[in-house]
């Protein structure tokens, strides 16, 4: 990691502190997260780099998620987490399963064209998500309970490959017409078991190793702060324009890595 120079710290900074938001009531502001570290990290470690910023970011993301769970402790519907737990957790399994293929020299290009593909799927799904008629007619459908699942082991691909999973379980949340509070709370203690339950598989597949994670605690300082400030900032900005924003630079970071 010592071929960061200070460019590259101050997009990281930056980076943490939007997961922070993301994390605390910004709903996908940090998909922008996962785009930045990919692309720093590409430009300062060549095409390995893709793969370590997966494991750089994963303690950021446990570090805003324990914040999160704390400011939001009072509003968590614990039967929605049962519901998808075990499927995002299968998952995981899968992902960390098809995460060494990615790893070797010659497929790194490919790990970062995918990641940009399903930061992309994010984002149509994030706005697919926003069109009542179509939550509806999916809920309406899924007379055999098959969303959860469906959604649970995608999502879980999807946070091992991308940390990119935040709009599918925001998806499912939203179908189930959580209120606002409940909603964040629910989804930032879902993915605090599951980043939790990652760390020892990103560990194993040696990109997050001991050096990569002094580092990465270091970007922990502005995920917890904006994590903390997120549900006072959201309050004074105007948060519809600030996410049609974020969800531009996402649509734009997303075309960078396919192209």
């Amino acid at each position: 990691m010592g071929e960061l120079n200070s460019f590259h710290w101050v997009i990281l900074l930056l980076g943490s502190a939007i997961m922070g938001l993301s994390k605390g009531g910004v709903p996908g502001a940090g998909n922008l997260t996962v785009a930045l570290y990919v692309l720093v990290l590409e430009e300062a470690m060549g095409p390995a780099g893709v793969a370590i910023s997966v494991g750089l970011l994963l303690p950021v993301l446990v570090s805003a998620d324990l914040v999160s769970t704390m400011v939001y402790r009072k509003h968590v519907e614990r039967k929605h987490i049962l519901r998808l737990l075990p499927y995002f957790i299968g998952g995981v399994l899968l992902g960390w399963w098809a995460f060494e293929y990615f790893q070797a020299p010659e497929n790194a290009s490919s790990l970062k064209v995918l990641i940009g593909t399903i930061l992309l799927a994010m984002t149509a799904l994030r706005f697919f998500s926003q069109t009542k008629w179509w939550s509806e007619q999916i809920k309406i459908q899924d007379k055999f309970g098959l969303l959860g699942p469906f959604l649970g082991l995608l999502g879980g691909m999807a946070t091992m490959l991308a940390n990119a999973a935040g709009p599918i379980a925001q998806f499912y949340l939203l179908v189930m017409k959580l209120p606002k509070y409940s909603f964040i709370g629910t989804s930032a203690w879902l993915f605090l078991f599951i980043n939790v339950f990652k760390l020892p598989l990103m560990y194993e597949l040696g990109v997050l190793s001991s050096h990569v994670l002094r580092v990465s605690l270091w970007l922990c300082i502005p995920a917890v702060l904006g994590a903390w400030i997120a549900p006072y900032l959201v309050r004074h900005i105007n948060q519809d324009w600030f996410e049609r924003l974020i969800w531009f630079f996402i649509i734009v970071a997303g075309i960078r890595m396919i192209l």
